[in-house]
């Protein structure tokens, strides 16, 4: 099957934020990230999050910089007994947020292409 992705994957680790819009409670769930690109990141949870709901969530880089983002969820699979596969597209990230992604791209290119060699 071809890959018709236009940025690369990539694998973080992180946690989404559940929250109602306007409300004060929120709770924190572990997320198993795994993929991450420029445009949104792919994760599995336990949790059952709404298709076309927004949410926040805090994406630990590989320099152990958390970034805040929002994403809004696309798509969703059963993957297991006990976890939901989600899909999400970053919504309103601002660009230097972006290129942290494509940096660690680019620096995980050059460092699989050295142990390859």
């Amino acid at each position: 099957m071809e890959d018709r992705r236009k940025n690369r994957r990539l694998e973080l680790s992180g946690e989404i934020i559940i929250k109602e819009i306007g409300g004060n409670k929120y709770e924190t769930v572990e997320i198993k990230i795994t993929d991450c690109s420029r445009d949104g990141v792919g994760f599995s949870t336990p949790t059952q999050l709404t298709i076309g709901a927004n949410y926040e969530a805090n994406l630990t880089i590989w320099t152990k910089e958390v970034l805040h983002v929002f994403i809004q969820i696309v798509r969703a699979t059963k993957a297991d007994d006990k976890n939901f596969h989600y899909g999400g597209l970053f919504i309103g990230m601002p660009e230097d947020m972006k290129m942290r992604i494509d940096v660690y791209e680019t620096v995980k290119d050059a460092t699989d292409n050295m142990e390859n060699n």
